[in-house]
């Protein structure tokens, strides 16, 4: 009967053990399983903790995980049967970067799990394994052990920090390296068998391992994030249809998807004080910041920020990785700008070229016009004005007479605006006051204004910056706009002019600017290239020089012209002028009077 008894046992001992051997092999499957998903750390700890406190029936674990230099803990206690609460705790570091007890820890439990990780503990001690694992089922009666404080060493009781009995403390491992703690606490007595001191140990070499394959999944997924974002701010730069404002805003798009939050990440790139961003962008306490240098001067700044607070990585809540990002779409950025700024520029220096073509055939043909049609329109306007005194006309011929000297001078105006157009006078300089030019010149054109139903609204201060220039020729400027917005509104509308002064970033030269802004019908987008080409109109009565001459003065004043407009509401025409330089003028002044 003993035998048999005996034999019993046996077999349910070992049936219990393939039972436990299965369900520790089913936990591994399962926690592999997870890693595979490449979830956020917290995520991860959370799903561990809770598989392995529903598998071994501990009141509490606590996983500790060492990730770039930092330790994270997680914290899971069994509420009930059927819940559990969990929570990321956040570790305290002295100035040396050792992790410190926290308000509840006990400071030598805390100090214990720390020299675990750090392979420091006595592994002579009592409750030590040769893997380096701490296991104790009566913690609760006196309770010493020697642990080490800086070289030196002490003897110190547990606290477990609640009715706990059972303590198993399991260093895990990547590639022969602590690299975190599976810590396991029960209020019952000897909860852990002898012979689940194995599995257990397996079962951290697997959640080593399992830490292993999460790291390398989430370090592809971030670079891979990071080549797609740089692929996509490439597929940006070598658009031509593009202009350099939507090239930066949709930088700003692709940037949140590469960081390792992108769910609260914002954008922001501000350059020359014009900001681009993503929608509800805010400043947050978070952020990564980095100059956008162009010829070794800063034009502005990139950054990234998170909308809400997270865990202190490498810097900050950021990755060191990001920052290599971020400063490498600074640079990218720089390129893309300096590289438009260049095209401008070529594109401006070949317009000028090919209109200084256009002048100068323009001047050869006007000293043929002045003489082959203006001099024998002269001599016929005489023979008119001759005839008409010499014969006895009745009323009617009378009429007619004074309808070819009226049409004689409108020939002759149209041939003095192209002579000066081609062949214009070189600017007469000096200190112009904008505002009082242009009130002048609205002045004249308000009964016209007034005629038309146009409205005006103009906000020009009293302290506007004088510009240096010849007052003539701005006046002609100012007088063409102002003309052509009226004539883009037959039924009426709103003529609005304002000011401001800029200063360029990279020469800090300052520009005045003035901003006409009508709400007529608008330019097509098909004409805007040919704007200021002579003779182009889409006025049924128009010469198209008005607006070439209107260029040809901005840019011997070393000025700038631009357009914006929309079919249907209206144009804006912008006036960039340099502002007179007060310092020039003393001087200049100064000469004169001695």
């Amino acid at each position: 009967m003993p035998l048999r008894m005996n034999r019993s046992t046996r077999i349910n001992k070992n049936a219990s053990f393939r039972n436990l051997a299965k369900g520790f092999h089913a936990l591994s499957r399962q926690i592999l399983h997870f890693a595979d998903q490449s979830l956020p750390r917290p995520h991860f700890q959370r799903e561990i903790s809770k598989m392995i406190i529903d598998f071994s029936g501990c009141d509490t674990v606590e996983l500790w995980l060492k990730d770039r230099d930092k330790y994270f803990r997680c914290r899971g206690n069994r509420g009930s049967k059927t819940s559990s609460v969990f929570e990321i705790i956040p570790c305290a570091y002295d100035e040396k970067g050792q992790v410190i007890p926290g308000p509840d820890d006990d400071s030598n439990l805390a100090h214990l799990c720390r020299d675990i990780i750090l392979g420091q503990a006595d592994l002579a001690l009592p409750g030590f394994k040769r893997s380096g694992s701490y296991w104790s089922g009566s913690i609760k009666r006196p309770h010493s052990l020697l642990l080490k404080r800086e070289s030196k060493s002490s003897i110190r009781s547990l606290n477990t920090g609640g009715d706990y009995q059972s303590l198993v403390l399991i260093p895990l491992r990547i590639n022969h390296q602590n690299v975190g703690l599976l810590q396991l606490k029960s209020k019952r007595k000897n909860h852990f068998s002898t012979d689940e001191i194995e599995f257990y140990e397996n079962l951290a070499q697997t959640l080593g391992i399992a830490l292993a394959h999460r790291h390398a999944q989430v370090d592809l997924r971030e670079r891979v994030k990071e080549l797609t974002c740089l692929y996509g701010i490439a597929r940006l730069a070598t658009q031509p249809n593009l202009s350099l404002k939507e090239i930066l805003q949709g930088i700003v798009e692709v940037l949140p998807p590469a960081w390792l939050h992108p769910d609260i990440a914002h954008a922001r790139i501000i350059v020359d004080e014009d900001p681009f961003s993503t929608s509800g962008f805010r400043e947050g306490k978070d952020r990564q910041h980095a100059d956008i240098l162009i010829n070794e001067k800063c034009r502005g700044s990139i950054e990234v920020a998170y909308a809400e607070e997270r865990v202190e990585l490498d810097e900050g809540p950021f990755l060191k990785e990001e920052r290599n990002l971020l400063d490498a779409v600074a640079r990218e950025v720089a390129i893309i700008i300096r590289r438009r700024e260049i095209e401008d520029d070529r594109l401006r220096l070949r317009e000028k070229l090919t209109r200084s073509e256009k002048m100068a055939a323009l001047g050869q043909l006007s000293a043929g016009i002045a003489h082959e049609i203006r001099n024998p329109l002269t001599s016929v306007k005489i023979f008119i004005q001759s005839l008409e005194k010499e014969i006895d006309l009745d009323e009617s011929q009378k009429e007619d007479f004074r309808i070819i000297k009226k049409e004689i001078d409108k020939i002759n105006e149209h041939i003095t605006r192209f002579l000066d157009f081609a062949r214009p006078e070189d600017p007469s300089f000096q200190r112009v006051d904008i505002r009082g030019l242009l009130l002048e010149t609205l002045n004249l054109l308000a009964p016209r204004m007034k005629s038309s139903s146009v409205d005006l609204n103009i906000s020009l201060p009293k302290d506007l910056p004088s510009v240096e220039g010849d007052p003539k020729q701005l006046g002609q400027v100012f007088l063409n706009l102002i003309l052509n917005a009226i004539e883009a509104m037959p039924k009426g509308g709103m003529l609005a002019i304002h000011s401001t002064v800029k200063v360029v970033p990279a020469s800090h030269e300052e520009l005045l600017q003035l901003f006409f802004r009508d709400t007529g019908c608008g330019i097509p987008e098909k004409d805007r290239p040919y704007l200021y080409d002579p003779f182009f109109s889409r006025k049924e009565k128009g010469t198209g020089l008005g607006l070439s001459i209107v260029y040809s003065i901005i840019q011997r004043h070393n000025g700038q012209i631009e357009v914006e407009s929309e079919l249907g509401k209206g144009s804006l025409f912008i006036i960039s002028l340099p502002v007179s330089k007060e310092k020039t003028w003393k001087e200049s002044s100064s000469s004169m009077t001695t």
